[in-house]
């Protein structure tokens, strides 16, 4: 019997190693090495029709103008939103993976989206981490159609596999990734070595029998996918569901396809028949009270393919500490501290002994740029207690010379607005339309004193 090889992985980045060391001089991380023993390459089974499939005797080279290209074939989800983050629906053969904190309802809209598919085309829901009588009670409670939906109650992946095999699904549900377990890897289910290869095995067999399968993943406390950061680089789509407990809006974001763009966003609700999608998702974060109040403003943001317009909300208030607090919900920290010295560098407003804090209503994350013009309007309107139009809408990058930069899209994110009333518009020079948009009178700017002095 052969002496069985070891090797160690980097949990962090995936990265090998001979030996083992401290800190991985791939990532820089420290105590992510880990030694597992490798497992015996084993290709999944496949059915006889996709026997010469991804065969090296069938490989050939070809010239790109060669290559087909024609749509790739795709099939709905059920859910439009879903089929928006996917970049248009489910493609054949792909491996997706969906994370999320725990009670986020990644269970949920994956049941409701297998029954609702199992009245069209063969479908295999397999669990791991419940029983068939736990996922039965829950499909029953929300309400759903049960009598064509196969499931199975299984952690193998072997044998996962196999029993696909003869089922022969579409699409297949893996519930949880974390809980599953190759026979011949000498490690526990949840470690790197069995995530890696588990993923490694599911993935080669849905890519040789044209079977979409989606993994669902665990997060950790940083709200990242746990496990080797190889799991998300063998996958196609890597999807993750948001939400805080205290919300009942959840949002569907890429990460990463293959497929479609990625940072495409989905807004779902959830009720007590599960998660509803919301297709007009503007029209939630605009749910604004009747008076309006200082430091509140609308913003319209780009996320995926489409604006979305968010209220932010500001307020600045005289600090008893030596060190007044800087506190931010949905947006970068670091990029506050930024545009407040830009504010008092450029707008002649010093805050360094206020204490501030920035909220984007709704709990939605904004990372772009374009929140910068309206950030820096709700400091201003809170600091000087003064209300901002309602009907207005404010967008734009701010330089650190004082600069009032052009973001993609202007356009849309301008007839979006004007869909939802908004009269008014303060945006980069560069983004005003050379033609008038009804209702509504756009104002460009060049600078940040041009465009304090537009709103003040």
């Amino acid at each position: 019997m052969g002496k069985k090889k070891t090797a160690f992985v980097c949990s962090e980045c995936g990265a090998e190693f001979a030996r083992w060391q401290g800190q991985c001089s791939e990532c820089k991380a420290w105590n992510t090495v880990t030694e597992f023993r490798v497992p015996s390459v084993k290709s999944p089974p496949r059915s006889s029709a996709m026997a010469g499939y991804a065969g090296m005797v069938d490989a050939k080279v070809q010239t790109l103008d060669e290559v087909n290209l024609e749509s790739l074939p795709r099939f709905s989800t059920g859910f439009k939103e879903f089929d928006r983050v996917l970049g248009g629906g489910v493609v054949p053969g792909s491996a997706i993976l969906i994370g999320g904190s725990p009670g986020a309802g990644k269970s949920t809209v994956l049941l409701q989206t297998m029954c609702l598919l199992a009245e069209s085309m063969n479908t295999l829901y397999v669990t791991g981490e419940e029983s068939l009588q736990q996922v039965a009670m829950r499909a029953h409670r929300l309400g759903l159609p049960t009598n064509k939906l196969k499931t199975l109650a299984e952690t193998n992946v072997e044998t996962i596999c196999q029993l696909a095999l003869q089922e022969k699904p579409s699409i297949m549900v893996i519930d949880s990734i974390q809980v599953m377990h190759m026979s011949d890897v000498q490690s526990a289910p949840g470690s790197v070595s069995q995530v890696r290869e588990s993923a490694a095995y599911l993935t080669r067999f849905a890519k040789q029998n044209q079977v979409a399968i989606i993994m669902v993943g665990h997060v950790t406390k940083d709200g990242t996918l746990a496990g080797p950061k190889v799991l998300e680089h063998c996958i196609d789509c890597s999807i993750l569901l948001e939400g805080s407990s205290d919300s009942r809006f959840r949002t569907l974001r890429g990460n990463k396809n293959r497929f479609g763009a990625v940072n495409e966003l989905g807004v779902f609700a959830m009720t007590g028949q599960g998660l509803k999608e919301v297709s007009n998702p503007s029209a939630i974060f605009l749910n604004r009270g009747e008076e309006q109040t200082p430091g509140s403003l609308v913003m319209v943001i780009w996320e995926g393919t489409r604006p979305l317009l968010v209220e932010v909300q500001a307020l600045v208030d005289y600090s008893q500490l030596a060190n007044p607090r800087r506190v931010t919900v949905g947006l970068e920290q670091n990029r506050l501290a930024m545009l407040l010295a830009v504010l008092h560098r450029h707008g002649g407003l010093q805050v360094s002994d206020q204490d501030v804090f920035v909220n984007v209503v709704g709990g939605v994350k904004v990372s772009e740029t374009s929140a910068d013009l309206a950030l820096i309007t709700a400091l201003v309107s809170s600091f000087k207690n003064f209300s901002l139009d309602r009907q207005l809408v404010v967008f734009g990058e701010v330089g650190l010379g004082g600069e009032i930069r052009p973001v993609p899209s202007g356009q849309e994110r301008l007839r979006e607005a004007a869909k939802h009333g908004f009269k008014r518009a303060i945006v980069p020079n560069a983004n005003k339309p050379k033609e008038l948009i009804e209702g509504m009178e756009v104002i460009g700017v060049n600078s940040l004193s041009e465009a304090l002095d537009a709103l003040f």
